[in-house]
């Protein structure tokens, strides 16, 4: 059985290219041990490359295959797997974009890519049951209630508030929406969610941005909306409510979840 120091020294180059071939290597043909590994090294480094590139497909089309593949390479070398699960492989590409010299030229990159980081955690986030909206009704109707409510909101959901156009950008480079124009200077917060099997990105205010980052950080409605209305004075709750009904984003109240067993 392979050790663990053996592991280590064998898994530690391949994202190095700095760092020699592992000693003790032997190949079934008397082949060059060195040669054979580069091979390796070089196929980890292109499979860890591609699986970005499948994640950040807008932030390659706005930088352009050569520049993003060398990027990601750097970033790759920089942040290996820590899991075996890929799809979630390169949660910390956005921050490594934002501190990257080279892309300061395309200032909304790292925004976009947190974008398209949030709907690849929405595309595989658990399912849930929508709360009907008489339930939210007959709950609004009971101010006492309202002061200890804490929304529930569906798991597939997550806000992206930036200050630049990320939603125009996003939907602009869509196979669809290719003719779509945008002005990056225009801030915008993004809403990415599941309907089904499908992921949805919707421009939201940014209150209703705060509103809904606060109900998923532990608020109670009436905090969430108050903290919202200091922020943005045009900020409407009922407005904010009625879109997480039609969406089917609310699931219920602290206590009164309404999942379905069988998910």
């Amino acid at each position: 059985m392979t050790s663990m120091n053996s592991q280590t020294g064998f898994a530690l180059p391949l994202l190095n290219p700095e760092l020699p071939c592992p000693a003790g290597l032997t190949t079934w043909n008397q082949s060059d041990p060195a040669l054979r590994y580069a091979v390796y090294r070089n196929n980890v480094t292109v499979s860890l490359i591609d699986a970005l590139a499948d994640t950040y497909p807008v932030v390659q089309q706005l930088v352009g295959e050569d520049f993003f593949r060398a990027m990601a390479r750097l970033f790759a070398q920089a942040q290996p797997p820590q899991s075996r699960v890929m799809a979630f492989y390169g949660r910390g590409f956005a921050d490594f974009v934002a501190s990257f010299p080279p892309a300061a030229s395309v200032p909304y990159l790292a925004d976009v890519a947190r974008l398209e980081m949030a709907y690849v955690h929405a595309y595989h986030a658990a399912d849930a049951v929508a709360m009907p909206a008489e339930r939210l009704q007959a709950l609004r109707a009971d101010p006492q209630q309202l002061e200890s409510l804490h929304g529930i909101l569906h798991p597939s959901m997550h806000i992206v508030r930036a200050p630049y156009a990320i939603v125009d950008i996003w939907s602009a480079h869509q196979a669809t929406d290719e003719q779509a124009e945008w002005n990056a200077d225009v801030p915008q917060s993004a809403c990415v969610f599941r309907n089904g099997l499908s992921v949805q990105v919707q421009a939201i205010d940014d209150g209703a941005a705060l509103f809904y980052g606060a109900l998923q950080s532990g608020a109670t409605l009436l905090q969430a909306a108050d903290d919202a209305a200091a922020h943005d004075a045009t900020f409407d709750l009922t407005a904010a409510l009625a879109t997480l009904l039609r969406w089917q984003l609310l699931i219920g109240p602290t206590g009164d979840t309404h999942h379905d067993p069988a998910h």
